[in-house]
């Protein structure tokens, strides 16, 4: 399978360069994944399609400001971004620029000194005096908002750009298919008898990253950490059980659910179940936790378009974008969103 295959065709203007100016005031387009019929709705209208019984997951991530802009003692600029890790310091970061080793840079009244080079476009950083990498990035730094967007970060992408149940930092981008989430649709939900349980996957910056193979199965997909609770565990055996439908809110969720499949299977005791998803989902993935997927429209020859296809079908898939395209919905992160079921 090439990589090819999921290339598609996205006008600049279906890409929403900003939040709808009210949370969760976007468009809903339903897909059967079994017949391809597709429903044009509203998203604040999603507690018509979910139905009692039915378990919601969602991800607590929350994103931190990992985009900084520095200056090289020659001047240039050099712009960084922290990469995220979850034991030892956090002192790697991407670059974009040139660097080598003992270089020097300023950024808001401080200097960092690249230590090492240590993978392409990655290198490792120390803060002069008492500052930690990761506390400058978090007093300085941006939110990191997608490239694909094609402007800076502003004051309303700090509110928007993070889900309002956002509980646990570690994400260099959000997990979007959420943004468009309210608590007050959480409430409604409730009230028809959907339950929502949570698991945490910290989005990593490998998520922006272009697919530079030409088959799938030359592609290594990148880590990213996951933590899933013996509640929210046992709380999916229960609504499989009692034939109720897991809902994955998201891609991320998906993905950590279905790298854990065989674990929360068989999963006993009460400490969280928690990994490193590797996991590359493309068309011909026997999916074993998630019945529905609420999610957005993804970029083409992306992996997350690879996921989304392998679960709604590719030939569905594809049909639903190009209607999606003709009706002018919003794509990408802060765009509308599409439930596969």
């Amino acid at each position: 399978m090439r990589v090819s295959d999921f290339d598609y065709s996205l006008p600049e203007e279906r890409i929403a360069k900003y939040p709808p100016e009210n949370r969760g005031a976007t468009r809903l387009l339903v897909l059967s994944r079994t017949t391809g019929v597709v429903e044009h709705a509203r998203y604040w209208g999603l507690d018509g399609f979910l139905k009692r019984g039915d378990l919601l997951v969602i991800n607590t991530t929350q994103v931190v400001r990992a985009r900084l802009f520095a200056k090289k003692q020659t001047g240039a600029a050099i712009e960084l971004m922290l990469l995220e890790k979850h034991e030892g310091p956090q002192n790697l970061a991407l670059y974009r620029g040139r660097l080598k080793k003992g270089d020097r840079l300023l950024a808001h009244g401080y200097t960092l000194t690249v230590e090492e080079i240590v993978g392409e476009g990655v290198a490792r950083l120390a803060v002069d005096g008492n500052e930690s990498v990761h506390d400058l990035f978090q007093r300085f730094a941006e939110v990191p908002i997608p490239p694909y967007l094609k402007r800076d970060a502003e004051a309303l992408d700090r509110e928007r750009y993070q889900t309002v149940f956002a509980q646990h930092p570690g994400s260099v981008a959000a997990p979007t298919a959420s943004l468009n989430m309210t608590p007050e649709l959480l409430v409604k939900l409730e009230e028809v008898g959907v339950s929502t349980a949570g698991m945490t996957l910290h989005v990593g910056l490998g998520t922006f990253l272009p697919i530079r193979t030409e088959t799938m199965e030359d592609h290594v997909m990148h880590r990213e950490f996951y933590s899933i609770s013996a509640d929210t565990i046992e709380r999916i055996r229960e609504t499989h059980s009692s034939g109720g439908r897991v809902v994955a809110l998201g891609t991320t969720v998906t993905r950590a659910l279905e790298h854990a499949a065989s674990r929360i299977s068989s999963f006993s005791g009460s400490a969280p179940l928690q990994g490193e998803a590797d996991i590359f989902i493309y068309p011909g993935f026997s999916f074993k936790i998630i019945d529905a997927l609420l999610t957005n429209f993804h970029a083409p020859r992306s992996t997350v378009l690879m996921l989304t296809a392998a679960f709604a079908g590719s030939d569905h898939l594809r049909s639903a974008y190009r209607e999606a395209v003709g009706e002018k919905y919003d794509f990408l992160s802060y765009g509308d969103s599409m439930l596969i079921c």
